[in-house]
């Protein structure tokens, strides 16, 4: 029930309040992700090194293919990470037409700085929140992240719910 009208929330209604947290975290992500040492990183480099971090060894079809990216895209986008040492590019040991790409060093290291950042700022936000609605939150969220890896095909990757009860016990 909506606590503002008395309502059942509709599902547009979910999703437009969901945008607009996502845009929100943005901005706060953003102004973490200023401050890493590391350096700022385009978002669509940052979307590419999550791929990589999750199917490491995969081939530019692969990364292509998630990022919903045209094949000369990604390529491009590829050799700039590579020039800025975020990635290397390796032969396939499966076809010598295809190439592996894995994460460097800086690359795990700014994933890291940026997830630290994030974190941080999120922290910040949950502080000035009611232990109560932490939870709710973290139920969604568990809830969402499920349905949104199911939908990627990635249903064993969801998961049981760990940040829900990992609230749950902290603000208990």
């Amino acid at each position: 029930m909506s606590r503002f009208t008395g309502e059942p929330h509709r599902r547009d209604q979910v999703a437009e309040a969901a945008s607009a947290a996502s845009e929100l975290l943005e901005l706060l992500w953003g102004r973490g992700q200023e401050a890493a040492p590391s350096g700022p990183v385009p978002p669509s480099q940052l979307r590419a090194l999550l791929v990589i971090e999750k199917h490491e060894g995969a081939n530019l079809r692969t990364l292509g293919d998630a990022l919903g990216s045209r094949p000369s895209s990604v390529s491009r986008l590829c050799d700039r990470m590579e020039a800025m040492g975020l990635v290397s590019r390796s032969p396939s040991a499966i076809s010598r037409r295809e190439v592996e790409l894995r994460l460097s060093r800086r690359g795990h290291t700014v994933l890291n700085e940026y997830r630290s950042f994030r974190t941080r700022e999120v922290a910040l936000v949950l502080e000035r929140m009611a232990p109560s609605d932490v939870v709710t939150l973290a139920e969604g969220l568990s809830a969402f992240r499920a349905a949104a890896l199911a939908g990627l095909g990635q249903e064993s990757a969801a998961g049981s719910g760990g940040a829900a009860d990992a609230a749950r016990g902290e603000v208990a």
